[in-house]
């Protein structure tokens, strides 16, 4: 949007004014995008729906920001130093669909903070000090689509928090501090496609986590610690395309575990990576290295998928492994 208002400016050969934020009028509606050393408006125009107020470092917002601005649809304060938001900061503003907080320093969201944001589709939490969050924490928003809550301090999660997205696709929790998810954390209305957990000190994936979400594409569970996963943990995953358990602590996995992936039940389309794992390549992954043969097209980085054990088999690639067998 930036560059577009921008563009537009010198198209019609006006030098930009530095102080200024750029403005743009359609049929639709203002938007305005506002970056240093410009200065942000005190009143915003009636009919503005796109607002950007990026990179000023500002630790609170200006007194009634977006007041008179009721029609406001997307609103960006990334790359600031938010420290705490107001519980009244979206009530002028009912049909706001994406809020953007990307890269501040908010460590906790106000009770109630969306309450008035039932239309809300899009809210972008990354990269801030969130160290937990309150049950009720994203009550009121029954339109939310996608939730980014990746690069946080989160070590632990509510029950709860989930019960009243009913729409969620997209859930991003990864770069933070989970060792566990609670029991039950994915039941509920909402119907996932995409779910990203990388990233985090997950030991272990239990078989009832993911079994509520039969509609999920989209896994990854990188760069964890797990060294157990149960063996129901995929079962019921009809639509999976992608699966990601890279850079993890995996010797070994329980039989029927892949049951449920690959042919003839599922393509995992998109493919899948189990690399950077120290397998211990025994009779114990007899299941694994028959499943990999049948999938072996599909499998990302083999030659960083190796044993590392017992030692005739150490360094070895799984798939070396498995199709001598």
């Amino acid at each position: 949007m930036f560059l577009l208002l921008l563009s537009v400016a010198s198209a019609q050969g006006v030098p930009p004014d530095p102080t200024a934020c750029l403005v743009f009028q359609s049929v639709n509606g203002t938007s305005i995008a506002c970056k240093p050393p410009a200065e942000v408006p005190r009143r915003l125009p009636a009919d503005t729906i796109h607002l950007a107020v990026e990179f000023f470092n500002f630790t609170r917002l200006p007194a009634g920001l977006l007041r008179g601005a009721p029609r406001l649809q997307e609103l960006h304060l990334s790359s600031n130093r938010l420290h705490n938001l107001s519980a009244e900061l979206l009530q002028p503003v009912p049909g706001l669909k994406v809020l953007d907080l990307t890269r501040n320093a908010l460590s906790r969201l106000p009770p109630g903070l969306f309450r008035a944001s039932a239309a809300l589709h899009t809210l972008v939490l990354k990269e801030n000090q969130l160290r937990a969050l309150d049950a009720s924490g994203l009550h009121g928003l029954t339109a939310l689509r996608h939730l980014d809550l990746s690069g946080n301090q989160l070590r632990t999660l509510p029950a709860g928090l989930l019960a009243n997205v009913p729409n969620l696709r997209v859930l991003d929790l990864s770069d933070n501090q989970l060792e566990a998810l609670p029991s039950g954390f994915l039941r509920g209305p909402l119907c996932l496609e995409r779910l990203h957990l990388e990233g985090n000190r997950l030991r272990a994936l239990a078989e009832d986590l993911l079994a509520p979400q039969a509609d999920l594409r989209y896994l990854f569970l990188s760069d964890n610690k797990l060294a157990k996963v149960a063996p129901d943990a995929f079962r019921g995953l009809r639509r999976l395309d992608m699966l990601d358990l890279s850079n993890n602590s995996l010797t070994s996995v329980p039989k029927g575990l892949w049951a449920s992936l690959g042919r003839p039940t599922q393509n995992l389309q998109y493919g899948f990576d189990l690399s950077r794992n120290p397998w211990v390549c025994d009779g114990h992954l007899h299941d694994l290295f028959r499943w990999l043969v049948d999938n072996k097209e599909k499998m990302f980085f083999q030659n960083d998928t190796r044993c590392a054990g017992p030692e005739a088999f150490k360094g070895q690639t799984l798939l070396e492994v498995a199709e001598s067998r």
